[in-house]
């Protein structure tokens, strides 16, 4: 007799499965990427537009699963660790932000300073 196939359910501390983080990133990547796409833009497919599209989705993935993070550890009142994951997303949205800007944005917001 064959034994049956039984999907792997171990946890990690706190109840969720070790690769629950990475399914939150994934869902904020598509979920701010389809917005992103679509949202106040015509439905040309320049450079520009695909580029901004790719910052949004990782800054989505990036906020949806620092906010999944942080959440998990208030659940489990570790303070400290709901505010380092609070400002590794902030932190990872930024640095998003300014590596993958527009030159022209970046121009603007100098100006501006």
């Amino acid at each position: 007799m064959r034994n049956p196939i039984v999907p792997h359910t171990s946890l990690a501390p706190g109840g969720r499965s070790p690769g629950a983080l990475g399914g939150s990133f994934v869902q904020g990547f598509v979920a701010a990427g389809c917005v992103s796409a679509f949202q106040d833009r015509p439905s040309t497919a320049c450079p520009a537009d695909l580029k901004r599209v790719l910052r949004h989705a990782l800054q989505g993935g990036t906020a949806l699963a620092a906010g999944s993070h942080a959440a998990m550890a208030l659940r489990q009142q570790d303070y400290t660790r709901v505010l380092v994951a609070a400002a590794a997303g902030a932190a990872g949205v930024l640095l998003i932000e300014r590596l993958l800007r527009d030159a022209a944005q970046a121009r603007q917001e100098n100006k501006d300073a």
